[in-house]
């Protein structure tokens, strides 16, 4: 998959001590099996951190076709699980 395609989706975690955490993914690596992912609380843009794609559920939402912008900071968990619950949360196939 285009590298474009994975930047500013929302995820969670399905395996690890952050199960069940939500997440947006800022970069993928070039190996394609990790990509970089914040919520702008623990993991800012500045401190990303790295999972790989096997243990991440994604979501057919994406942060920067709605922003318009980067991805910013201002987009934390709470505010990310009130958009959660506002929008469709489908997993993607």
């Amino acid at each position: 998959m285009a590298k474009e395609y994975y930047i500013g989706k929302l995820v969670c975690s399905k395996a690890g001590r952050d199960k069940g955490k939500y997440y947006i993914v800022t970069d993928i690596l070039e190996d394609s099996r990790y990509v970089y992912v914040v919520d702008g609380i623990y993991r800012p843009l500045e401190k990303p951190k790295k999972k790989k794609i096997k243990h991440l559920m994604f979501t057919n939402i994406n942060l920067r076709d709605i922003n318009k912008d980067q991805i910013v900071d201002k987009f934390n968990n709470p505010t990310i699980k009130k958009f959660i619950q506002s929008h469709q949360f489908d997993k993607e196939v």
